[in-house]
């Protein structure tokens, strides 16, 4: 069985006294911006280019290369608004030394959030149960991108703005698949169990493996932070708990993968894997 909510994360924060000393005082773009009442800050190719192909998105700014004008024009992408031309090294003092922008940086407004009683029911919705980390979030959002996820339940609290790293680790899926946000994650639940939404919360201790447990749609997945994995209310309010089973001798995931492992099963089960 995997204990992924129950493993720590490791790894290196970012060091904040390598900042360039001539942006002392000034914070980069993706801390300065990456505010609820902010715009959003997109960055990368595959980013910028969802974004500009998304009509439900509107760009307010968008600085390129010479490189990346130049291939947005051989592909035939509209940039929709008058980009303006900039040497890669201001981006990089906008974004940070870390930032791989690819020579694109989008000021946007945030995507408008649907409502938790708008979602269809039908298929398969994740449900985040305060996971923080952007990289997870965002690949998280790439799985469910991948596998037609109608939407991603987040809290308001404890959880990342849909900005800068998380769009950059998504590479694109932010376009495409919705987020709701909700103040009570435990009141949300109850509300798709009584919308008619099979809940099964992925935790090392249930009592069965999501390979083998009934599944019906629509189905929410429900995932937990690691570190602490799904809180004690959380667990409660779910229809189900449900573990996943590996064979190898690393029985941990990180939750991204971990998301991707259940999507994959969910949807495989439920008939949803047919192109």
């Amino acid at each position: 069985m995997t204990d992924f909510e129950r493993k720590p994360r490791f790894g290196r924060k970012p060091d904040k006294s390598s900042r360039n000393p001539k942006e002392a005082g000034r914070q980069p773009w993706r801390d300065r911006e990456s505010r609820p009442d902010g715009p959003a800050i997109l960055y990368g190719w595959h980013t910028v280019v969802a974004a500009l192909g998304n009509p439900q998105r509107t760009i307010r700014k968008l600085l390129l290369s010479e490189n990346a004008a130049r291939r947005l024009a051989d592909e035939n992408i509209d940039t929709r608004v008058p980009p303006e031309i900039v040497r890669p090294s201001l981006i990089d003092q906008r974004l940070g030394p870390d930032a791989v922008h690819q020579g694109l940086l989008a000021e946007a407004d945030p995507l408008e959030p649907p409502e938790l009683d708008t979602l269809p029911q039908q298929g398969i919705v994740l449900v985040l149960d305060q996971i923080t980390d952007p990289h997870n979030v965002g690949a998280i959002l790439r799985s469910a991108a991948a596998f037609a996820v109608k939407a991603i339940v987040t809290t308001a609290r404890h959880s990342p703005e849909a900005t800068g790293v998380l769009a950059k680790s998504a590479s694109g899926a932010l376009e495409l698949v919705p987020m709701v946000t909700v103040q009570n994650l435990a009141r949300a639940l109850t509300d798709l169990n009584d919308r008619g939404f099979q809940t099964v919360g992925l935790d090392s201790e249930g009592g069965d493996d999501l390979a083998t447990i009934p599944l019906s749609a629509p189905l929410a997945l429900v995932l937990g932070a690691e570190g602490k994995g799904l809180r004690q209310l959380t667990r409660q309010t779910c229809s189900a708990l449900a573990r996943l089973d590996m064979p190898g001798e690393i029985k941990s995931l990180n939750v991204s993968n971990a998301a991707a492992l259940a999507l994959y099963i969910g949807a495989s089960r439920l008939g949803l894997m047919k192109g």
